[in-house]
């Protein structure tokens, strides 16, 4: 019985402990903006279509570039010298997102 509670005890602990290590890399400037958001409710976008080409255009353009500086944070977290490959692929990812909006959309 003993040995099950400090087995219990000590999983408990390594979670906590891994779940402290896990950093958010999600920008200052966006967490503001995303408390606003959730303070709102669900966007309509979650329950209605997008009502035109341009309205999803927005929407996935606004979401890769979320996804960008959500890259960015990250690499300022990794070391030094990895940091500039980071920023290149973060970037390129970018790109290439972008370059599929077209496509993205025309198939909505």
């Amino acid at each position: 019985m003993i040995h099950r509670i400090v087995t219990g005890v000590m999983m408990v602990g390594v979670a906590l402990a891994a779940h402290a290590q896990q950093t958010d890399t999600t920008p200052p400037q966006n967490v503001q903006l995303q408390h606003q958001e959730i303070a709102r409710g669900e966007p309509a976008r979650w329950t209605e279509g997008d009502q035109s080409t341009a309205e999803r255009t927005r929407i996935l353009r606004k979401e890769i570039g979320a996804a960008l500086a959500e890259a960015k944070q990250g690499c300022k977290q990794v070391p030094a010298s990895e940091r500039s490959a980071c920023l290149k692929e973060a970037q390129q990812t970018y790109q290439d997102d972008m370059a599929k909006v077209p496509q993205l959309v025309a198939q909505k």
